[in-house]
């Protein structure tokens, strides 16, 4: 019963695809109403409709995290349509190629873009949620990366913003405290649309497979039911702290 989210109304930030799809389908599983969304309208009513088929309630919101005005919009409808805002999972998140790179190959526009998307954009969801957190007794849940713990090469930017992240995970866990947990994520290397190209380059997955204790890519689902966790009664005495989610990848 301390896994049961009956009653309880999720939003997932980068949620129509991939890592974030996931993570809103194993709420939804766990039977919370769950709000995902995205930019994309047409993404946004796909991932309601199948929260649906989960016997749950679900709202179409379309938001671009880097609009103020469309992160507030976010929160307020989902708050007045299905009664609270309980748990945000700060999803949503780019690494484009233009930021790939050794630094002084990395254009500041893309520089720029990354953070914002990835951490401003959690800033911005958090800041318009926590009144409803606050009222809702609720649970913040960043989605970091290993790349928030160690250094990557090539990706400065995604790593800049993600290790950004998990110190605001953490400055928010003290000022929140004790009335809402605040954690993060950090998953390893996950099979999904962005990881594709890795994938299909042989040398490159089989160095990360080598690296990766258990051997493989994680599955887009084996990251909800950690976040899940996170978020659920049976955490309830965790915050400030990150979930390394990644084969073992950083035990090395």
């Amino acid at each position: 019963m301390e896994f049961d989210l009956s009653g309880k109304t999720v939003v997932v930030t980068g949620g129509t695809r991939g890592i974030g799809r996931a993570i809103a389908e194993s709420f939804a599983d766990a039977g919370a109403d769950v709000v995902p969304t995205s930019r994309s309208h047409d993404d946004v009513q796909d991932a309601a409709d199948a929260m649906r088929e989960y016997g749950v309630e679900s709202l179409a919101v379309p938001t671009d995290v880097t609009d103020e005005a469309a992160v507030q919009r976010l929160f307020s409808d989902t708050a007045d349509e299905l009664g609270s805002v309980d748990v945000v999972v700060n999803n949503a998140g780019v690494n484009p190629d233009g930021a790939l790179g050794p630094p002084e190959d990395v254009a500041t526009d893309d520089f720029d873009f990354v953070t914002d998307v990835n951490l401003r954009g959690a800033f911005l969801c958090a800041k318009h949620a926590a009144e409803h957190l606050q009222d809702a007794g609720g649970s913040l849940v960043n989605v970091a990366s290993v790349g928030g713990l160690v250094g990557l090469p090539r990706q400065h930017p995604y790593v800049g913003s993600k290790h950004g992240l998990v110190g605001l995970t953490k400055s928010m866990a003290l000022d929140w405290a004790p009335d809402v947990r605040v954690n993060a994520l950090a998953p390893g290397y996950v099979s999904t649309d962005l990881t594709e190209d890795l994938e299909e380059n042989e040398r490159l997955r089989e160095s990360i497979e080598r690296r990766t204790p258990l051997g493989r890519f994680a599955e887009p689902a084996e990251i909800g039911g950690p976040a899940v966790f996170l978020a659920s009664d049976a955490a309830a005495y965790v915050t400030g702290e990150v979930l390394t989610v990644d084969g073992g990848w950083t035990a090395r």
